[in-house]
């Protein structure tokens, strides 16, 4: 099965996790990939790698901001992809966790992901993909789509984000 989380509003990260603690719970053997976030930036990050050890992969070189950075987060995003591959054959789940936004960025291509998507499918493995802007042919592929939607945000009056609630 293809699992969506996407929006803009907050909650696809925690969805993502929601999943891995209930594959878990049910001996299922589970591999997680963040796509942007760099390693140590989010408090999830320690909790994955003691749930999961080498199946959890922060692989992100943070935000793509700048054109002249695409050659880097590129080749991490690649790296990201070919570890999140070699994981499909054995595995019950494997979470994409912000494929979207490297997907919109074309940080990776849309024929890199169908392509990881049919091999899922044979192996018979589960993914799950978050970020914001999921296109059409994603959407009608996937068995489960849940878009998180934005009704206020704290930024929206000048807080700044809370460790432990934002990251």
């Amino acid at each position: 099965m293809i699992l969506v989380y996407t929006g803009n509003g907050k909650g696809k990260t925690s969805a993502c996790l929601g999943q891995v603690v209930r594959a878990l719970g049910r001996g299922l053997r589970v591999a997680f990939a963040q796509f942007m976030k760099e390693d140590g930036c989010a408090g999830e990050q320690r909790m994955l790698a003691r749930l999961l050890g080498e199946d959890f992969l922060a692989g992100g070189r943070g935000f793509f901001r700048r054109e002249e950075d695409r050659p880097l987060h590129r080749s991490a995003a690649e790296a990201t992809l070919a570890w999140a591959r070699r994981r499909l054959a054995g595995y019950d789940v494997l979470v994409l966790d912000e494929a979207l936004y490297a997907l919109r960025a074309d940080l990776i291509s849309r024929e890199e992901l169908e392509a990881l998507l049919r091999e899922a499918r044979e192996q018979e493995c589960h993914v799950i993909l978050s970020g914001r802007d999921a296109p059409g042919w994603l959407l009608d592929t996937a068995e489960l789509v849940t878009s998180m939607e934005e009704i206020r945000h704290p930024w929206q009056q000048g807080l700044p984000a809370v460790s432990g609630v934002d990251f």
